[in-house]
């Protein structure tokens, strides 16, 4: 890490930032992010999304090969850019209740407990101000993303997520709260209340988001919370019906509505340390796709294709879905013909062996696989972190992702490949008789060429074509006119100068 920055306060001439805070965690930020980086895109100005700290177990490999959290590559791709490591400088990638990888500046320094993390923050801060300065060099407008609620009160000391950063560099802040969930005026004003005298000062205005009904009816909530708090409400951003975007962390709780008939049914267990679960949007998309998420204690639907995802410990999660039951019904689904994934760890997880030796997750040592593949896996401290351009070996169509793991896996089956990189490496095992597939590589699913060769494979005739691309594209237009039509977005522009 480069030697720490001569002020805490960084100004480049010609560059000013915004930042968005939340009453609550999934209160809208990083939506409302990703529509003010395109509504600035589209204006001509050079905008950046940053977001000093995050905690997710959704996450993108960037084009100068590091980690970063999937929601700032999805604002990224809302500005126009390609992921890179000082869009989010500090990383959390919880792997217990009381632990986390941190990964600075896209590399991972360790496990730490909560406790110890707490004593890094001054060191996580020197990162975080660095990758400031660097995008200051570079960028008209930088709109920041807060994490959680600024009013943590638990969580204020040696702030690095919140007001601590606006405050270091001197930043203006909107504060956004949600009101589908009830209770909006009290967390705006209880969040101001816990907020010190220069903290009350650095918000500027309100944005209440996700609001459903007539308007006429708020106004005179509106009207009270400006008089008394002496702050504009900058906009009331309407409850957006069928947005779909990648979700920073948290599994979406409803099924999307779809057409009749769906024609392939797909089932994912959510495991409790489930990784860049996003892997799977395509699937829930698709209109001939009846996609479910299964949670712990929950009847299992049959399925014609089980789906092992990601996940951040891979040998807990592995003990957690014998206990399910789930090693019993993926035994019964492949002998009845049914077909099988595994991504990242649940590719690790139907071999026969996992081995931890430098207790990478945790102290168990060793557990048996599913046995499903002849492979053994080791875990190591090193993470594999490459962006990936191929063919898929099952077709012959085009496929793209990125790997993200720390375990290498070596055996017989990985003799029979399910991917061939540009560079001739290849990756994934596939069975025999095809009915399992595997592989390292997540977003195998975004690419419509590799989304409609895995489906033909899974029993779908005639899938239709979907773009996810695409269609990420056109939910991200879709926020930022919606944004655009309801935030005063002039008085917005007068709080950047």
């Amino acid at each position: 890490m480069s030697a720490p920055l001569p002020s805490a306060t960084i100004m480049v001439q010609g560059t000013t930032s915004i930042m968005v805070q939340g009453t609550t965690s999934d209160a809208g930020k990083t939506t409302l992010v990703a529509a003010l980086c395109r509504i600035f895109r589209r204006e001509g100005m050079r905008v950046v999304p940053f977001k000093p700290q995050n905690m997710a177990l959704n996450s993108a490999v960037t084009e100068d090969g590091g980690e970063i959290g999937r929601a700032q590559a999805l604002q990224a791709q809302a500005a126009g850019l390609a992921p890179i490591i000082d869009m989010n400088p500090v990383l959390l990638k919880p792997s217990s209740d009381t632990g986390a990888q941190v990964i600075v500046h896209g590399k991972a320094v360790g496990q730490m407990v909560a406790s110890r993390y707490h004593d890094y923050k001054a060191v996580a801060m020197q990162a975080v101000l660095e990758s400031y300065h660097r995008l200051q060099q570079q960028f008209q407008v930088i709109v920041v993303e807060g994490a959680g609620s600024p009013a943590e009160i638990n969580l204020r000391d040696r702030d690095i997520a919140n007001m601590g950063f606006a405050e270091a560099v001197d930043c203006p802040v909107i504060l956004i709260a949600d009101i589908d969930r009830g209770g909006v005026f009290a967390h705006i004003v209880g969040t101001l209340a816990l907020l010190s005298e220069s903290e009350r000062a650095r918000v500027k205005g309100f944005v209440i988001n996700r609001f459903r009904g007539d308007l006429r009816l708020l106004q005179s909530g509106l009207d009270w919370l400006e008089a008394y708090t002496g702050k504009p409400v900058l906009g009331v951003l309407p409850y957006l019906h069928g947005l779909h975007l990648d979700g920073e962390d948290g599994i979406a709780g409803l099924e999307i509505e779809k057409p009749a008939p769906k024609k392939l049914t797909v089932v994912v267990p959510v495991l409790p340390r489930i990784g860049n679960h996003t892997d799977f949007e395509p699937l829930r998309m698709h209109p001939q796709v009846d996609f479910h998420y299964v949670r712990g204690g929950a009847a299992i639907p049959r399925a014609d294709l089980i789906i092992l995802p990601g996940s951040k410990n891979t040998i807990g999660d592995l003990h957690w879905l014998r206990e399910q039951g789930w090693d019993v019904l993926i035994e019964r689904h492949l002998r009845f013909g049914g077909k099988l994934i595994g991504i990242c760890g649940g590719f690790q997880m139907l071999g026969k062996h996992l081995y931890d030796p430098h207790e990478i997750e945790g102290k168990v040592a060793h557990i048996e696989g599913l046995g499903v593949l002849d492979i053994t896996t080791t875990m190591h401290s090193e993470k594999q972190l490459r962006r990936r351009t191929g063919t898929l070996l099952l077709s012959g169509a085009t496929c793209e992702g990125y790997e993200i793991h720390c375990g290498l896996s070596e055996g017989a089956a990985l003799e029979t490949p399910l991917v061939r990189f540009e560079n001739g490496e290849v990756d994934g095992a596939r069975t025999p008789d095809n009915q399992v597939l595997a592989t390292y590589l997540h977003g195998l699913f975004d690419h419509p060429e590799t989304l409609d060769a895995l489906l033909l494979w899974a029993g779908l005739d005639a899938p239709v074509a979907l773009d996810y691309r695409a269609e990420r594209e056109r939910q991200i237009d879709r926020l930022a006119d919606s944004v655009a039509s309801h935030l005063d977005l002039a008085k917005l522009r007068s709080f950047l100068g």
